[in-house]
């Protein structure tokens, strides 16, 4: 059988000091040989993002913050969604997606990330009161969304390596314009968020990368995966009609 095929960007600034870097590779070797998913994976470092990412069939935005280029990370995000291209955000993912959602769609153009800007008057991205980096944590997920679907299970232990995430009196503001946290900690605070009406957007303050030993992707990395080479199919630029 034929694999499917496509192009992926993977943006971040590349380094052998950060996990998920290392195991990103793997994880394609696994997607191509259990999943029958065979990606040109192209790494982008966030200095050099431009709209040329219109033409990849997914954009996944990996750890490593803060970016060389907090520019470079959320316009890699914005063509995501406006484009409705494959979107998975990991990690600082996550919080730079936040900010990207924020700025464009939300009106809140001064929201900052507080590792970056830490004495910004608009901190949207702010110090979690209790790290996680290196630690596991368990996830509610909310019944009826993608993130459920996906996982088949109504409790979750994922693994973190942050020390940032979103304030979180600031998730009414985002939920009015669109945006669905489908998964919280267990005191609440979201850790999964995704677009209904995107064809596959989804962002987790976790690192799904870092799952198990690296020998069988994570559901949403082999979701995301998936739906990257059905948009490869369905022709570069082209997305499906919904159903």
């Amino acid at each position: 059988m034929n694999a499917y095929s496509g192009r992926i960007a993977l943006v971040g600034d590349r380094s052998p000091h950060v996990r998920s870097h290392v195991r990103v590779p793997g994880l394609l070797d696994r997607l191509r040989d259990r999943d029958n998913l065979d990606f040109d994976a192209y790494w982008i470092p966030t200095e050099q993002v431009d709209e040329a990412l219109e033409g990849f069939d997914g954009i996944w935005l990996l750890p490593g913050s803060p970016y060389r280029s907090e520019a470079g990370a959320i316009t890699a995000i914005r063509i995501a969604r406006e484009r409705g291209i494959p979107f998975l955000g990991t990690c600082a993912g996550f919080q730079h997606a936040m900010l990207e959602f924020a700025r464009n769609v939300c009106g809140a153009s001064q929201a900052q990330h507080g590792e970056s800007t830490p004495d910004a008057d608009d901190l949207l991205i702010v110090p979690l009161a209790c790290s996680l980096d290196g630690h596991e944590g368990a996830i509610q997920v909310t019944p009826g969304t993608r993130a459920a679907a996906l996982l088949g299970v109504e409790r979750s232990m994922e693994r973190y390596h942050c020390s940032y995430g979103l304030d979180t009196t600031r998730l009414d503001l985002l939920r009015e314009h669109g945006l669905v946290f489908s998964g919280y900690d267990d005191e609440g605070d979201p850790r999964i968020a995704e677009l209904p009406d995107h064809p596959f957007y989804l962002a987790t303050l976790f690192q799904p990368e870092l799952a198990g030993d690296g020998t069988r992707p994570h559901p949403f990395i082999r979701a995301f995966a998936r739906a990257a080479a059905q948009r490869a199919v369905a022709g570069r630029g082209v997305i499906p009609a919904a159903t």
